[in-house]
């Protein structure tokens, strides 16, 4: 019973936290048209573009491995020219959008949670109500443009690497030629393929955000609340992204 007791009470705290994601969302829908361009630029090279480099290592060894996978089998059964197609679907579908989601909920998802909880624990966010400043507004706003403009760019350029990589092992562990491997993408792939990754990557980088300033904008009060909205923030992210993959793809192919 308590197994179970615990279950139910991590699955009511999901669902709690979805519905505070959609309110913080309306919320920042109706302070959307003050955009302060300057910080939302900031929140785009922070979290974006220092990004980067770990998504970039993330999906070139996905890429990677899927192919080690797939060529090696492929190979044996003569179709070696669908090797190129079924890594760039792979990751331009599912493990692109996916892997960079989570990628920015453990970087920039604990980030956010970290920053604005210690914003509210030293009081910063009261003081900004008591200027007549609306919290979501400069707080959440930038972030969610930030995230939802970002993450579609590290997408794009994920999914390249990670087919680069994956025709590098085909190339030069199982003999599939660059040639071969790029025209299988040119014949079996079509650009929704890519298309659908990106409109994914626009929705996970608005779960990523939004969790993470909720967590951060009602955690307790001290060290270890902030710790612990900091590591509410990414297991929520997470769970969030993959429920969010599932209904996407369900309604998209």
């Amino acid at each position: 019973m308590g197994f179970l007791e615990s279950l139910g009470r991590q699955t009511l705290s999901i669902f709690h936290q979805l519905g505070a994601v959609v309110l913080l969302l309306l919320a920042a829908a109706k302070e959307i048209s003050a955009i302060r361009g300057k910080e939302t630029c900031r929140q785009c090279l922070s979290l974006g573009v220092l990004s980067f480099p770990i998504v970039a290592l993330t999906l070139l060894f996905t890429g990677m491995v899927l192919s080690v996978q797939i060529a090696g089998e492929l190979t044996k059964y003569g179709a070696d020219f669908t090797v190129g197609a079924i890594v760039a679907i792979g990751i331009g579908r599912e493990l692109g959008p996916v892997l960079c989601g989570v990628v920015l909920a453990g970087r920039v998802g604990a980030a956010i949670t970290a920053e604005i909880g210690t914003m509210r624990v030293t009081e910063q966010i009261d003081a900004l109500r008591c200027m007549a400043v609306s919290p979501v507004g400069y707080l959440v706003v930038p972030r969610l443009i930030a995230c939802m403009c970002m993450l579609p760019i590290l997408d794009v350029f994920g999914v390249a690497i990670g087919v680069g990589g994956g025709m590098m092992v085909a190339s030069l562990s199982h003999g599939v030629s660059s040639y071969v491997f790029m025209h299988s993408i040119h014949v079996y792939c079509v650009p929704s393929d890519l298309y659908i990754g990106v409109f994914k990557s626009v929705i996970f980088g608005m779960i990523v955000a939004l969790v993470g300033c909720d967590r951060g904008m009602t955690c307790t009060a001290g060290a270890e609340g902030v710790g612990k909205a900091t590591t509410q923030s990414v297991v929520y992210s997470i769970i969030m992204l993959f429920a969010a993959n599932y209904i996407l793809s369900s309604i998209l192919f």
